[in-house]
């Protein structure tokens, strides 16, 4: 189908975009890397007047160190978040989730910040993002802000980001040294994930310091597994250990029962895929 017709902007400027969405308000969208909203214009499920286009802004392109954490900017596309040899050292998990996601085409169209913000419980890059501890820099007219990501996900593909603003750029905390894994089940290849986990451990000496694990498709939102995190502290990276910290995976989570499996189901996934992506994290 042919989307309705809509006036195109392409700003140059993060002040120009702002600037374009207080003139529109409700009858403009913003276009990142167009994998969500396209398609959605297509079957025109909706119809926006303008449709502000962001991807002329250089400045929201690109991976910086930042000393104690790397700053991604909200147009960095997920090939360059694959690839960008800053994020493989300091924070593998990204680099493993974004791995998994969709396929080349998308990976070289979809862009880092866009997907956060569209907010797809299901979608690959929410749950490393959330167990990471990213930090969200919301530019809008009164200014910029920063949002931690527990309250960054409010709830199904609904965020932090208020009408009129924009996502800039992501802050994440470095995890030099950390083992880190992505474990996503599908029923095909490229399939949204019926349910994923994202892990990342840091041991030493054969046991497990510290661990951080974000869940997928297992609510409205990303969620952190934080009995999972707390159970491993201090365990050894052996299987019997990780596989008694794994039960707890599905506390607190509320998954959707679809077509490809109902809650019941995806509980059990949550403790198969945690444990898997602990083990490989932690090297064992």
């Amino acid at each position: 189908m042919i989307p309705a017709a809509f006036d195109y902007l392409a700003p140059t400027s993060v002040d120009e975009a702002l600037a374009a969405l207080a003139e529109h308000g409700d009858d403009a969208k913003v276009l990142a890397g167009g994998q969500s909203l396209l398609p959605v214009l297509r079957l025109r499920l909706n119809a926006p007047e303008v449709v502000v286009d962001l991807g002329r802004i250089e400045s929201l392109r690109g991976v910086r160190d930042d000393g104690d954490a790397l700053v991604i900017g909200a147009m960095t596309k997920h090939a360059d978040v694959l690839t960008d040899p800053l994020v493989a050292e300091h924070a593998a998990l990204l680099a493993r989730a974004t791995h998994h996601l969709a396929d080349a085409q998308v990976r070289h169209r979809g862009t880092f910040g866009g997907a956060l913000a569209h907010a797809d419980p299901a979608g690959d890059v929410g749950a490393p993002a959330l167990a990471l501890g990213a930090e969200f820099t919301i530019a809008g007219s009164g200014g910029t802000r920063s949002v931690a990501a527990d309250d960054f996900f409010v709830d199904l593909f609904e965020t932090a980001i208020a009408d009129g603003e924009l996502l800039t750029e992501i802050r994440i905390p470095k995890y030099t040294g950390w083992g880190a894994h992505y474990e996503k089940f599908v029923r095909v290849a490229h399939q949204w994930p019926i349910v994923a986990v994202a892990a990342a451990v840091r041991v030493e000496g054969g046991t497990i310091a510290e661990a951080r694990v974000g869940l997928t498709n297992m609510g409205s939102t990303p969620l952190r597994a934080r009995a999972v995190e707390a159970a491993l502290q201090g365990q050894p990276a052996t299987d019997e250990a990780v596989r008694a910290a794994a039960a707890h995976a599905a506390e607190g989570a509320n998954p959707p029962s679809d077509l490809n499996g109902d809650a019941d189901y995806r509980n059990h996934l949550a403790t198969v895929l945690t444990r898997r992506a602990v083990l490989a994290a932690a090297g064992a």
